[in-house]
């Protein structure tokens, strides 16, 4: 075989493998966003601020308690930087070149720290992790790994604070 023919073969290759991560990926979408068909408004009043505006690297939302089921849809299988801010009426974390995700007060059921989620593990306690209620019967896992380190207890205490029925 030709040179030139083992490298268009190569190139053919490579676009279907490519193509079929794409079709997944897509598919992948289609069926979280049935599983959870929205997500919660940003408010216009958001109540005073607990925490933040925190840097921070949003890095999954995932089906609660299986860290590797990432949910495609609404942007929110995306990672990338963002701010985390805490507020009366929940947390915000504003994404860049994503859509913002805000989890109300009354929808958060549980933080906590986890070594890692689909997208990023780096041992330890490195991610904040909210699990919250997506609606439809459906919880979920958002992975925040904040910037600085030293930050990170004090983001779980604000947003433990929030939680229905937990001690301030």
């Amino acid at each position: 075989m030709s040179t030139w023919a083992s490298i268009a073969l190569w190139v053919v290759l490579l676009l279907v493998a490519f193509w079929a991560m794409w079709r997944g990926w897509l598919r992948r979408a289609r069926v979280s966003e049935a599983a959870v068909p929205a997500i919660p408004a940003v408010p216009d009043e958001l109540g005073a601020t607990r925490l933040g505006p925190l840097e921070a690297t949003y890095v999954s939302s995932t089906t609660a308690g299986d860290w590797l089921d990432r949910v495609a849809a609404h942007d929110l299988g995306n990672p990338g930087a963002a701010q985390v801010e805490v507020h009366d009426s929940g947390v915000l974390l504003r994404r860049r070149g994503a859509t913002d995700l805000f989890v109300p007060a009354a929808r958060l059921r549980g933080v906590g720290t986890a070594p890692g989620m689909a997208g990023k593990f780096m041992g330890g306690d490195g991610l904040v992790v909210l699990t919250w209620d997506a609606g439809a019967d459906r919880l979920l896992d958002t992975g925040v790994l904040v910037r600085h380190r030293d930050e990170r207890p004090a983001l779980v205490a604000a947003v433990q604070a929030l939680i229905p029925g937990e001690a301030a």
